[in-house]
C-alpha cells in the first residue's frame, strides 16, 4: 500500500482555493499586517488579535468555498429575515455604546448590521434569479423596497457608515440587474433635489461630518483633527515614505484610530507615494480577478452575487482612502484585509469564499 504524500492529503482541502484571488488577498494581507505591526506597536496584543482574525477568516473563506452556489442560494432568504429580526431586536433593546445602538447581546455581542452586507446582495440576486426574464418596473420596486428596510434600521441605530455600505451593495445588484439608465439618472437628479431634505433629518454629528470636510480649519483641535493629521501623515511620506516604523505622525500618537479606520495613513507616511501605488495595484488586481469570475458565472444568481461582492470591495477601498484623504467625509469604513477588526475581516472572508466558490463550481459544470 503506497504512503500518500502531505500534498495529496492536503490537495483536497486546498484546491477549494481560487490561486489568483488567494495570491492577491494574501499580497494584501502581508501589507496589512506589517502596517499594523507599526501602527499598533503601542497596542499590546493587537498584532496577534489580528492573526486571529485572519486565521478565522481564511477558516469562513474556506467554509464558504466547500458550498455550491445553489446551496447558498437557498440560505438567501432565511440569513435575510435573520438579519432583519435581529435589526428590530437592536432597536427595541440594543446595547448603547458611544451613543449608538448598534449591539445585541444573543450570548455573545453581535453587531447585525454586518450581517446585512452579504445578507441584502444574496437576497437580491435571490429575488431577481427567480424572476430572470421578467424584470419589469414592479420588480425593481419590490427590490427597493427589501433594500429600504435594512437601511433604514441602520441608519436609525444611527450607523451612517454601514447604512452606506449595505445600499451600495444592494444597489449594485439592482443595477446589474438590468436597471434602465434613465431610471438611474432620474434617482441622482431626485436625491440632489432632496438634499435639503436629507440635511434636515442628518444627526448632529453627521452634520459636522459633512461640514468638517468643506473646511478641517474650522475645528483644528475637535471635529477636523482627524482630517487634518492624516493629511498631514500621506503628504510627509513623499515618494518613497519614511520606512517602516519611522512614522512620525504615527507613533507621536497625532493620528486618531491609526490601527483601523485611518491605518491607510500610517501605510502612506512609512511607505509613500511608491507603496500606495503598489497597494492601489493590488487592489484593482482583486477586483479585476474578482469582476473576471463574476463574467464567467453560469446563472444570474452567481453574477449578482460576485459583481455585487466585488463591487463591495471596490466601495471599501475607495470610501477608506477617500475619508483618510480628506475628499471624503469620515464614515468609519475599514481598509479591507488592512485595518483591525474582527467582523468586518469575517465578512471580507466570507465574501471571497463566496467568489471561490462560484469560479471552482463553474469549473466543475465544464468538467
Amino acid at each position: 500500500m503506497n504512503k500518500r504524500s502531505p500534498w495529496q492529503i492536503l490537495q483536497p482541502y486546498v484546491q477549494v482555493f481560487d490561486g489568483p484571488l488567494m495570491l492577491i488577498v494574501c499580497l494584501i494581507l502581508a501589507l496589512g499586517t506589517v502596517t499594523l505591526y507599526s501602527a499598533g506597536i503601542d497596542f499590546p496584543g493587537r498584532v496577534e488579535d489580528h492573526i486571529r482574525n485572519i486565521m478565522i477568516s481564511f477558516l469562513v473563506m474556506w467554509i464558504a468555498a466547500m458550498i455550491p452556489p445553489q446551496t447558498l442560494m437557498r440560505f438567501a432568504v432565511p440569513l435575510y429575515i435573520l438579519g432583519i429580526s435581529l435589526l428590530i431586536g437592536v432597536a427595541m433593546f440594543g446595547l448603547i455604546r458611544n451613543g449608538a445602538r448598534r449591539w445585541i447581546n444573543v450570548g455573545m455581542i453581535i453587531q447585525p448590521s454586518e450581517i446585512m452586507k452579504i445578507a441584502m446582495p444574496m437576497m437580491l440576486a435571490w429575488f431577481f434569479q427567480k424572476r430572470e426574464g421578467m424584470t419589469r418596473w414592479r420588480e425593481f420596486l419590490v427590490a427597493g423596497l427589501l433594500l429600504v428596510v435594512p437601511v433604514g434600521l441602520i441608519m436609525r441605530q444611527p450607523d451612517l457608515g454601514t447604512s452606506l455600505l449595505v445600499m451600495a451593495a444592494g444597489l449594485y445588484v439592482i443595477f446589474f440587474a438590468g436597471l434602465s439608465w434613465k431610471v438611474i439618472v432620474a434617482a441622482v437628479l431626485a436625491g440632489l433635489a432632496s438634499l435639503p431634505i436629507v440635511w434636515s433629518m442628518l444627526h448632529d454629528y453627521q452634520r459636522g461630518r459633512v461640514l468638517t470636510l468643506i473646511d478641517p480649519t474650522t475645528d483644528p483641535l475637535g471635529k477636523g483633527f482627524h482630517i487634518i493629521q492624516s493629511t498631514i501623515a500621506i503628504g510627509s511620506g513623499g515618494i518613497t515614505g519614511k520606512g517602516w516604523l519611522n512614522g512620525t505622525q504615527a507613533h507621536l500618537e497625532f493620528i486618531p484610530e491609526r490601527t483601523t479606520d485611518f491605518i491607510f495613513a500610517v501605510f502612506s507616511e512609512e511607505f509613500g507615494l511608491i507603496g500606495n501605488g503598489i497597494l492601489l495595484t493590488l487592489y484593482l488586481f482583486l477586483i479585476g480577478r474578482s469582476m473576471l469570475i463574476a463574467a464567467n458565472a453560469p446563472t444570474l444568481f452567481s453574477r449578482l452575487l460576485a459583481g455585487a461582492i466585488t463591487m463591495i470591495f471596490f466601495t471599501y477601498a475607495f470610501v477608506n482612502m477617500g475619508m483618510v484623504s480628506g475628499i471624503l467625509p469620515v464614515v468609519g469604513v475599514p481598509l479591507p484585509f488592512v485595518s483591525y477588526g474582527g467582523t468586518a475581516f469575517v465578512t471580507l472572508g466570507l465574501g471571497v469564499g463566496i467568489l471561490m466558490s462560484i469560479q471552482r463550481h463553474r469549473k466543475l459544470m465544464q468538467s
